[in-house]
């Protein structure tokens, strides 16, 4: 993280924390966690194909999965997302 460029901002009703990645950091962050405590941390997955993906297939196959269950899982893509809603295409 580049320290000068991340912001908190903290209200009576609101936070928000902008992180800035690092020169040698790439690609999409997959998550993160946020708490009171370092050890009751909660995690939160932003949203993305592959995130959608592996929380419907745990939903599908919730126990390890024979390969043929794995093959007839559904496709699933991430067509649009915004702050009111996500629209994904199963086939």
């Amino acid at each position: 993280l580049l320290a000068p460029e991340s912001i908190v901002s903290v209200s009576a009703h609101n936070a928000v924390v902008r992180l800035a990645k690092g020169p040698g950091s790439t690609g999409l962050w997959d998550g993160f966690s946020f708490g009171l405590e370092p050890s009751a941390l909660q995690e939160r997955l932003f949203v993305s194909e592959e995130n959608v993906d592996g929380f419907l297939g745990t939903a599908f196959c919730p126990s390890p999965c024979s390969q043929s269950a794995l093959e007839s899982q559904p496709l699933i893509e991430v067509l649009d997302v915004t702050e009111d809603r996500i629209q994904i295409r199963v086939e």
